[in-house]
């Protein structure tokens, strides 16, 4: 009997938990009607062959609630340090930021016209340039044009001039005229002409000073047609009633004052003047600047 229970025991060690369970009170049901069958000799092994059915049923148990346990644990997750995936994604590249440069590029091709925009110019500025008085009382057309030119750096004589001009002794017809010869000389024919109808406006007061700060800001000297008196800012009285040309070479307080180069009189060759006194003194004639 005692190697039947043996035999008993390893099996149900080797069974499910259920079975063992269910083998382990079939076992203790058989030892205790076999029971007094064995002599007291045999009463202590039985008790220690049925204790350790007990404790094989005790470690199955275990072993049983830790199976639902795992069988109910949604497997785990991949680690969250788990190393991402070694193909890294394409590097996209990054898309090109217009420069000034090609913007500036952009905006000629789309308007060939288009230039910088100008620098602002300076408060006051003196033009370099050479003076001559005129060589006949009726050559004061080409000694303004001449004194003009000189400082664009272009040489030429009255005599030249006065022939490109038209002039005769009754002098030289217009600003129209004027402008005509110095387009003719300086590169890029960059004068226009500006005729006043009767006494300027202040608009065009403003027109004139304008004219005159853009040209000898860009190292050109302006042509005037005048006619009538004016006083410089020094109270010299100067008086043309037949019309005379003269040069403006210079500019200071933003243009309100201009230097007037004067061919008429070598002894005051230039003089200072208000910019509304130049205007009002070309009145019904013109200018090229």
């Amino acid at each position: 009997m005692k190697h039947h229970l043996k035999r008993q025991l390893r099996r149900l060690a080797s069974e499910r938990p259920y079975q063992i369970m269910a083998a382990s009170a079939a076992a203790l049901v058989v030892a205790s009607t076999t029971g007094a069958l064995l002599a007291d000799a045999d009463e202590a092994p039985t008790r220690q062959e049925t204790a350790a059915v007990a404790e094989i049923a005790r470690a199955n148990d275990v072993a049983t609630r830790g199976e639902a346990r795992a069988a109910t644990t949604p497997s785990a997750s991949p680690s969250a340090t788990a190393s991402p995936s070694a193909t890294p994604s394409a590097k996209a590249s990054p898309t090109a930021r217009p420069t000034a440069k090609s913007t500036a590029t952009a905006k000629k091709a789309a308007n060939p016209d288009l230039t910088p925009a100008a620098k602002k110019p300076p408060a006051a500025k003196m033009l370099d340039y050479t003076y001559e008085a005129q060589t006949t009382f009726y050559n004061c057309g080409p000694a303004a044009v001449r004194n003009a030119l000189s400082a664009s750096g272009v040489r030429s004589t009255q005599d030249d001039l006065g022939v490109a001009l038209g002039t005769t002794e009754m002098g030289t017809n217009s600003a129209e005229d004027t402008t005509r010869v110095l387009n003719q000389m300086v590169k890029g024919s960059p004068y226009r002409t500006t005729m006043f109808a009767g006494t300027p406006s202040s608009g065009q007061v403003d027109g004139l000073r304008a004219d005159v700060v853009r040209s000898i800001a860009a190292g050109r000297g302006v042509v005037a047609n005048i006619a009538g008196d004016a006083t410089d800012t020094n109270g010299g009285w100067h008086s043309f009633p037949g019309g005379h040309y003269i040069a403006v070479v210079g500019y200071q307080d933003n243009g309100r004052t201009v230097r007037i180069a004067d061919s008429a009189d070598p002894s005051l060759p230039a003089y200072w003047i208000s910019v509304t006194d130049l205007a009002n003194w070309i009145a019904t004639r013109g200018y090229s600047a």
